[in-house]
């Protein structure tokens, strides 16, 4: 699923800046920064344990905790995930709570805003009254370990949480729920989307919004929902606009709002070698130390589980459990809406339009703590559909339109409960079973047994009484309004099929005229075509799905190839390129010519990939930035964070809609058609690619222009760049921002696999290192396996403990 590493918060010190700061916070003279790394040997009272636990660890960090009960092992999970995790932990927090300038200062104040509006607090509150007493009991238990660390280690915090002067409070239960529900909220890519789609309206009139708004390239253009905006006056309406705009862009840009990216797939036994099912997943973020997913494998009475978790969250979201595996990645649901409310200040109180009559906004107050300055105190807005994420500068103007964001409640949902359930069931039926209850998020949930595969759409998707959400909706008539949830017994699902596989990359999932409506924001679809293109080829077995882990073939190349010589395309585009200026027409003629003989292997050493990417990047500004431009302008960037986030109408545009009035160039006296553009677009390609790669073409690669470059938490560079391949469509995602640069903005973060055909079948890799403690051996030392397709073993029989663990242990003993 998707990965949102959310550790860039922090405030921009450097490493040695950080030790200086915690120097300096503890006054000791003699403190070392190693004391701030919690040991991996010895013995260790904790206060709260019955018995003793083992924490033994791998070469890559990765924990195995051994204990003679549950409740211990929660609670030593909870002790190991703030050791290796209590930066990203703390911050996730504070996230989640509207909370983040108490530690980073006013840049972070509408992101705070944002979220205090939002109400993740509430939803997570609903979410743990309605989970079991068993499962409050475990979140007890694991914040009990969390705060064994955070009383240990007070003093000795991390050096770069240390030197943001913030105390971490003791962790509650309830915060696990809230983290859940933070990860729920960071598959919502239609909000930024619809956040977005406003901005554009700034500068587009809204009959034009459909076709920058695609949602698949067989979709019919979504021009109903432009139409609901029809007649609007949008333009300098919308108070705040620009405030909520670049706080969903900074959250977009750190990977919590549109963080969906992520394959997952299960091989049937026919198509295996071994005869027995395989699963893989790997889930895409930025390239962070840490990511946001760290590995560990339980061993405990009547438990036992491996793979990987997120720091905050007592539950193994994807892996294996001796009999089960079980994996999840993004549906891209739309299960959120955003309501345009017509405002105004009657007196001292500010009302809005139902259905003709004004009534008065619900109020709740809101403080916000920020570091340096003084506490600021404003309301957040609350109308029938959900709070207005612009309530300040709704308030302060008083007119205008209000946007309320509607969420799916809560109430009565069993969520965390049958994720815990998941990670013990014993077989496919079971596991399918326990994911029809998940309904908090929404997911493609993938899991095996070494005879069976499955797939199942989870969450909670309303029933619209007209429209798509794909757009916002004008919330005054109750047009728009949801009947309830679609029934969870149409949520798509599937059992051995035929083909031998299952597998989803963000992609549709579901038919046209489906009973339901899961979404209108899916993924570009080449990834899954890749996949299918795979699994559906011979034989597997883990090298053959390592190998698809790690291809770089993008199925788009081919389709454009067949626009340029469709029978309506090929003579126009021969002729516009045949009218270019003289200096341009050699250069697209070249362009033209190693795009028809592309493979579509986007490999870093490939010229002619690089060629193929600068024509998309070029074509991008050919086709929209006379309109939405320059390139510094609010609809620029909006246009490009919608490209990031699911099917793009750059795409959309070089496959189909030759009929669009975005072809027309508005900086030209004349009228431009789609084979003008192209032609103008090959030769920009070639001229781009002097500009930055030399006139010597024969020199030209993909990775000179494309590479991975990891930061930490203070935006500092701490490994690269190296040349790197791939693009936003392939299975090895190295996703850029289209019509901005070649920076990798999104790889895979974390990949396991498990074959059971192997007398062990887990293996896994995480993309940086198992520690987001920069003095740690474990901090960054993932990179190298992920730039090697090399992956450790996680194995669940006991007798092979010694080999992959070591013997060298902690040893958790109760303290008094």
């Amino acid at each position: 699923m998707a990965s949102p590493a959310l550790t860039h918060f922090l405030p921009r010190f450097g490493v040695a800046a950080a030790v200086a700061g915690v120097l300096s916070l503890t006054g000791c003279q003699t403190w070392n920064a190693q004391d701030t790394l919690p040991p991996t040997s010895g013995v260790q009272p904790l206060k709260g344990l019955a018995q003793n636990v083992s924490v033994r660890r791998n070469a890559m960090g990765m924990p195995l905790i051994e204990s003679n009960s549950f409740h211990d092992a929660l609670f030593a999970l909870g002790y190991v995930h703030a050791s290796d995790r209590i930066n990203q932990m703390v911050t996730l927090r504070l996230l989640a709570q509207g909370r983040l300038a108490e530690m980073s200062g006013a840049s972070m104040l509408d992101a705070d805003r944002y979220m205090r509006a939002v109400n993740l607090k509430k939803s997570a509150g609903e979410l743990y009254k309605a989970s079991s007493p068993r499962l409050k009991r475990f979140f007890e238990v694991y914040a009990r370990g969390v705060n064994a660390y955070l009383f240990r280690y007070a003093d000795k915090l991390p050096g770069d949480l240390a030197s943001s002067g913030y105390k971490p409070e003791y962790w509650k239960p309830e915060d696990s729920a809230l983290i859940f529900v933070l990860l729920n909220f960071s598959q919502s890519a239609n909000l930024p989307e619809e956040i977005a789609s406003l901005v554009l309206a700034q500068t587009v009139t809204t009959d034009k919004l459909a076709w920058l708004t695609p949602s698949a390239p067989d979709e019919n253009l979504p021009l109903g929902e432009a139409d609901k905006l029809q007649g609007l006056k949008l333009n300098g309406q919308i108070p705040g606009l620009s405030e909520l705009s670049s706080a969903s862009q900074q959250l977009s840009t750190l990977n919590l709002l549109g963080a969906t990216s992520s394959n997952n797939w299960a091989i049937a036994p026919q198509r295996s070698r071994s005869g027995k099912s395989l699963l893989a997943s790997d889930s895409h973020g930025p390239l962070a130390a840490p990511s946001l997913w760290s590995f560990v494998q339980i061993r405990a009475p009547k438990y036992q589980a491996a793979g990987v978790t997120v720091a905050g969250l007592p539950m193994v979201l994807g892996g294996f459990n001796g009999k089960v595996a079980w994996s999840m990645s993004s549906v891209l649901g739309d299960n959120q809406d955003l309501f345009l409310e017509k405002i105004r200040r009657q007196g001292s109180s500010l009302t809005y339009e139902v259905n003709g009559k004004w009534q008065p906004l619900g109020v709740r107050n809101e403080t916000y703590f920020v570091k340096g300055q003084r506490p600021i105190r404003e309301a957040v807005y609350e109308t029938r559909h959900g709070a207005l994420l612009n309530s300040a500068k709704a308030a302060a103007q008083g007119s205008g339109y209000g946007l309320a964001l509607q969420t799916p409640s809560f109430t009565d949902d069993k969520s965390l409960d049958a994720f815990f359930d998941l990670s013990r069931a014993q077989n496919v039926e079971r596991a399918s079973d326990a994911s029809r209850e998940i309904r908090a998020i929404a997911l493609n949930l993938v899991f095996a047994d070494a005879s069976n595969i499955g797939w199942q759409v989870t969450g909670r998707f309303p029933n619209r009484r007209e429209g798509e959400g794909l757009l916002p909706s004008p919330g005054w008539e109750g047009r728009y309004d949801w009947d309830g949830y679609a029934d969870p017994m149409l949520h798509p699902y599937d059992q051995d099929p035929a083909q031998g596989w299952l597998g989803t990359a963000n992609q549709r999932v579901i038919p046209h005229g489906y009973g339901m409506q899961l979404s209108n924001s899916w993924a570009a679809p080449e990834r899954g075509e890749r996949l299918a293109e795979l699994a559906g080829s011979g034989k597997h077995d883990s090298r053959s799905v390592i190998a698809m882990q790690y291809d770089q073939t993008t199925t788009f190349a081919a389709k454009l190839k067949k626009v340029f010589d469709a029978p309506g395309m090929k003579q126009p585009l021969k002729q516009a390129i045949d009218a270019l200026p003289e200096a341009d027409r050699s250069k697209a003629r070249e362009a033209f010519t190693r795009l028809m003989a592309f493979d579509g292997k986007l490999s870093p050493t490939s010229a002619d990939a690089a060629i193929y990417e600068l024509f998309l990047q070029e074509s991008m500004k050919q086709i929209f930035l006379d309109e939405l431009g320059p390139e510094s302008s609010p609809a620029w960037k909006a246009f490009i964070a919608n490209g990031e986030l699911s099917y793009a109408a750059q795409a959309d545009h070089l496959l189909e809609r030759e009929d669009s009035p975005f072809w027309d160039d508005l900086r030209t006296p004349q009228k431009e058609d789609k084979a003008v553009i192209l032609a103008r677009s090959l030769a920009a390609a070639i001229n781009a690619g002097d500009s930055q790669l030399g006139s010597d073409h024969k020199t030209w690669q993909w990775g000179k222009l494309h590479s991975y470059a990891w930061k930490n938490a203070n935006g500092q560079t701490v490994r690269g760049p190296l040349a790197a391949g791939g693009d936003h469509t392939t299975l090895n995602t190295s996703a850029f921002a289209w019509g901005q640069d070649f920076t990798t903005t999104r790889a895979p973060s974390m990949r396991f696999i498990v074959d059971f055909g192997q007398t062990e079948p887990l293996m896994g890799q995480n993309g940086t290192g198992q520690s987001g403690n920069p003095l740690s051996p474990n901090y960054l030392n993932g990179i190298d396996q992920w730039l090697k397709g090399q992956y450790i073993g996680l194995p669940m029989q006991p007798q092979n403990f010694d080999r992959v663990y070591g013997k060298a242990r902690l040893t958790l003993t109760p303290g008094k």
